[in-house]
């Protein structure tokens, strides 16, 4: 349960972050927040990560819904399997998913804001999913043997 809470809060903090991005800056408009490294540029995301694959959304929302699942049950069924890094993990990757997949549906596209300028603009459920990701690998390179 703990990590479904986690999850909720991950999707919380994406979804209100997304809002006041919405509220406060015209799409393509770019606001400097720390020097030249890092801005914010509200970007409507129509594709896949970095862009990619644009007018595909509906299809992504279904992905994104059937990982979602996936995932659900995994934090579920295999609980007492999973050590902490793998639940972490699931539960950064869950909860980001979540935040981008109600995008999908509400908008048909992502809201994306954080620029550092040499990489594609991105969002904080980006954020939490790749760093799941990152947890989950490393998790399962130095998982030892029970």
């Amino acid at each position: 349960m703990f990590y479904y809470i986690c999850s909720l809060i991950i999707c919380f903090l994406d979804q209100a972050s997304k809002a006041c991005v919405k509220m406060l800056v015209a799409e393509g408009v770019s606001i400097p927040v720390v020097g030249r490294v890092v801005h914010i540029t509200l970007v409507h995301n129509r594709g896949s990560a970095f862009g990619m694959f644009k007018g595909c959304s509906y299809l992504f929302a279904g992905i994104t819904f059937g990982v979602v699942i996936l995932i659900s049950y995994f934090l579920a069924a295999k609980n007492k399997a999973l050590n902490v890094y793998e639940k972490i993990s699931l539960c950064f990757i869950l909860g980001g998913a979540c935040g981008n997949l109600i995008d999908r549906i509400r908008y048909g596209y992502v809201v994306d804001f954080i620029d550092f300028r040499v990489w594609p603009v991105f969002n904080l459920a980006d954020s939490f999913i790749t760093s799941g990701a990152v947890i989950l690998i490393f998790s399962m390179f130095f998982k030892k043997e029970r």
